[in-house]
């Protein structure tokens, strides 16, 4: 009981008094809203212009898959179903396939399910009505009644009733107890819908979006381009958010939020930094495949919109700093690394206990990497999959080097402090330190330096303090990366039929265990993990070299 006090305080000291004050408001007062007085649709200047198409979710009119996972709706109890994930329930409610690939082909469908949804979730009851299901929920809608692909949507005016009442308890209902993502997200679905329709009432829900995405904007994007909360992943669901704002914008001939258009570039940079060759982002945080829109689908639809982006080569070093990122790129070699603090102190909820950890492609292949996500859901898994211990560095005792616990809170928060770099036309050199550890009695110190060359990269970590401590360096091992058996304290990798060997010096033994790795959710593949660990008297050091032949 006690240590659950102790999580809470040190959760809870960093919470805006907004988000605690917003917290009590909710379990108090309900939204209310008529069913009558419905507003006018009003019509845009022109035409949207096409916008992401997600892969196909619906396979007939009651089959869904999402999160690599099938289901069908047998009655109306189904879509608050006790059996599912609520990450799953909630993509139920988004109505994404509006928009997914080959849409037009299964109009029959859409049209059932949105009546079916309107008759089976009466308002204010269940996932449905949640904000974040709502927000997405509305602008789906609105973006399949605006595109009118081959004049389909004879919309009905049930439709159009039911879209004003679900945008009037939204507007009551806006998550400023989360903030972040969540409060965007709402904001943006008032945007929408208060241009969708017009009068008074509109104009209100416009006005009210607008105030929140300009005050969100100059908070959420970072001076380099990196939205605020550090994951990869949601960075790229805002830049789409942003794209999104854009699109209607210009349909309704609308002047843009001041320094929009920048920021979006901005952030377009940002992603293409955060992603691999293979095009798929960096696992840091909350981040996996097949959520998110990729860079490249992110700077087409940048590109259909007028938005300008010079697709500049990466420098060799690129260092996100108020991020907390950093980049090398020589030769066959792709470095991603974190030097960031776990994000927003107020809303922390998507970090992950992966200070100083880092991702490494070779040839244009993952090799090394961070664990991923599978599920959302509080438990064993969600606490794995956030712990230290998937991540690429050094766990100190088996703790973790930031609290995170239940499925989306931290306590005490890792600090990540002297960051340094170093480059010149042969190699590359930088390093940080990190306290996440202090809070073991002797106050222990990772700090790890990382140095590249054409075809070596050699990784230094000191453990810094006093007393007897269990030190294991972790590298996980993207699933098509073979490992043969350790010999002593190097092993072989095979990399798409490259040698690729790497060697830890120290005081510890070398193993290769088998681990999962988490590239979706809901889907997790065999994969390896090589372990370097030992109990050591501190201070202590490992160093570990990945070379290769140059091909």
């Amino acid at each position: 009981m006690f240590k659950r006090i102790q999580l809470l305080f040190n959760t809870s000291k960093y919470l805006k008094a907004g988000q605690i004050l917003n917290r009590i408001k909710r379990k108090f007062i309900k939204p209310k809203v008529s069913l009558f007085n419905i507003p006018k649709k009003s019509y845009p200047y022109s035409k949207i212009k096409s916008v992401i198409q997600c892969p196909q979710k619906i396979y007939d009119e009651s089959s869904f898959k999402f999160l690599n996972k099938k289901f069908t709706l047998k009655s109306a109890e189904d879509w608050n179903a006790k059996n599912q994930d609520k990450l799953w329930l909630y993509n139920l409610h988004y109505f994404d396939d509006l928009n997914a690939i080959n849409s037009e082909q299964r109009v029959v469908w859409h049209s059932n399910l949105i009546q079916k949804w309107i008759e089976d979730n009466p308002v204010g009851f269940g996932n449905g009505w949640e904000p974040y299901p709502s927000s997405l929920r509305i602008v789906n809608w609105i973006k399949w009644f605006l595109l009118d692909l081959n004049s389909h949507n004879n919309v009905k005016q049930m439709w159009l009733d039911s879209l004003v009442i679900q945008t009037r308890f939204l507007s009551q209902n806006l998550e400023y107890h989360l903030l972040g993502n969540h409060l965007f997200a709402n904001a943006k679905a008032l945007v929408f819908a208060g241009l969708f329709f017009k009068g008074k009432e509109a104009d209100h829900w416009y006005q009210l979006g607008v105030s929140i995405v300009n005050k969100e904007l100059s908070e959420q994007v970072l001076s380099d381009g990196g939205n605020f909360e550090l994951s990869p992943m949601y960075h790229a669901i805002f830049l789409e958010d942003l794209l999104d704002l854009v699109n209607i914008y210009q349909a309704f001939d609308r002047s843009l939020p001041d320094n929009l258009e920048n920021k979006i570039v901005q952030m377009l940079e940002w992603l293409k930094v955060m992603s691999h060759p293979d095009g798929g982002v960096a696992f840091f945080n909350d981040s996996t495949l097949g959520v998110a829109p990729s860079f490249i689908e992110l700077l087409s639809y940048a590109d259909r919109l007028g938005i300008v982006f010079k697709n500049n080569q990466v420098n060799q070093l690129t260092h996100l700093v108020e991020s907390g990122y950093i980049r090398v790129e020589k030769e066959n070699i792709v470095i991603i690394a974190d030097v960031a603090n776990i994000g927003p102190d107020y809303i922390p909820g998507h970090g992950h206990a992966d200070a100083l950890s880092f991702e490494l492609s070779l040839f244009n292949k993952r090799v090394i990497v961070n664990s991923g996500i599978s599920t959302y859901e509080m438990g064993i898994d969600r606490d794995n999959q956030r712990s230290t211990k998937l991540h690429s560095t050094i766990t100190v005792d088996n703790k973790n080097s930031s609290e995170v616990w239940s499925a989306f809170r931290v306590a005490n928060r890792a600090k990540v402090f002297d960051v340094k770099k170093l480059e010149d036309s042969n190699s590359v050199e930088f390093s940080g330190c990190h306290d996440g550890y202090k809070k073991l009695k002797e106050g222990v110190l990772h700090c790890r330096h990382w140095s590249v060359s054409k075809n070596t990269i050699t990784i230094v970590d000191n453990i810094i303090g006093k007393g007897m401590h269990k030190i294991s360096s972790v590298l996980p091992l993207h699933p098509s990366v073979v490992a043969d058996n350790a010999q002593g304290d190097s092993i072989s990798l095979n990399v798409s039929g490259k040698r690729v060997k790497i060697n830890f010096e120290g005081k510890g033994t070398l193993k290769v265990i088998d681990s999962q790795y988490y590239p979706e959710f809901g889907r997790s593949i065999d994969n390896k993990h090589l372990i370097y660990d030992y109990n050591s008297q501190l201070p202590s050091k490992i160093t570990i070299k990945i070379s290769w032949q140059k091909y």
